[in-house]
């Protein structure tokens, strides 16, 4: 049964989803347009064999935690059922489905951030492709007030020979360039307060292809307190990750990485 809450100094009723929202802090306001908690982002792109229970299981552990949230999640132009499949959200009030047209996982991204950071606390950012699961959420939120940003750090990560020196030698780059903070500097498993994260991509490059990289960067580069945490990483099941022609993927790393140096001077916190 739905709970209410009369606000006497506003004279409306506020419909509350579950009951431990009552708890919540005062300056907290339900319902789409105000401001949460937290926000949760998360691209899409051709996921239509697991995006509805991706967003339906983070949906329901953001619920269970007693957590004041709203999901953004973005369709990249999806060339496959996705965009039909995420019509089932349409009447849930926390979930905002933004369809656009493909501008790549990067841009999609920052994006969701400039519409996360104005409607919350703190941002968290997750892939659909279900490699990280929500159960672990709880691990980075309930340390949240002692740190400015904690991250996820993939655990038993499945990635061919290729992937894995591109992942060395980002991580090095960053330590060469911004210092040691982030251990997994380009995990889709990141939460930072809203406010920090702003002044971050506001001086980021819109096209920017790994944006990731470079908060993960101007983080360490602050020597702000940060926390990691090993998350387990499933690996795909379903779907074909966008970069899977070797070419491809090493054209991608090589701009990533120049973006990365011409971006480093000019972060700052």
């Amino acid at each position: 049964m739905a709970n209410f809450r009369f606000d006497l100094c506003n004279y409306q009723i506020l419909r509350m989803e579950h009951p431990s929202l009552n708890k919540s802090k005062n300056k907290y306001i339900q319902g789409n347009g105000a401001y949460h908690e937290l926000a949760l982002v998360m691209p899409v792109y051709n996921e239509e064999q697991c995006i509805a229970e991706v967003v339906q299981s983070w949906y329901e552990e953001l619920v269970r935690l007693s957590i004041d949230f709203r999901m953004i999640v973005l369709n990249d132009g999806s060339q496959d059922g996705t965009e039909t499949i995420l019509k089932t959200f349409a009447n849930n009030h926390r979930i905002d489905v933004f369809n656009k047209k493909n501008s790549g996982h990067g841009p999609t991204i920052l994006e969701g951030y400039y519409k996360a950071v104005k409607s919350a606390e703190w941002v968290f950012q997750t892939d659909s492709d279900d490699e990280m699961k929500p159960d672990h959420f709880i691990e980075l939120w309930k340390r949240r007030d002692q740190y400015e940003a904690l991250f996820g750090v993939r655990q038993n990560r499945r990635q061919t020979l290729v992937r894995k020196g591109i992942s060395i030698l980002s991580r090095l780059m960053i330590f060469l360039l911004f210092g040691k903070g982030v251990k997994d500097v380009n995990v889709p498993y990141r939460l930072i307060k809203a406010s920090l994260l702003q002044r971050i991509i506001e001086q980021i490059p819109a096209d920017m292809f790994v944006p990731n990289i470079i908060i993960s960067g101007a983080l360490a580069k602050a020597h702000l307190p940060i926390y990691n945490q090993l998350i387990p990483c499933e690996g795909r099941k379903t779907g074909i990750p966008s970069l899977n022609n070797m070419m491809k993927l090493l054209k991608a790393t090589l701009k990533s990485f120049w973006q990365t140096i011409c971006c480093w001077p000019k972060i700052k916190l």
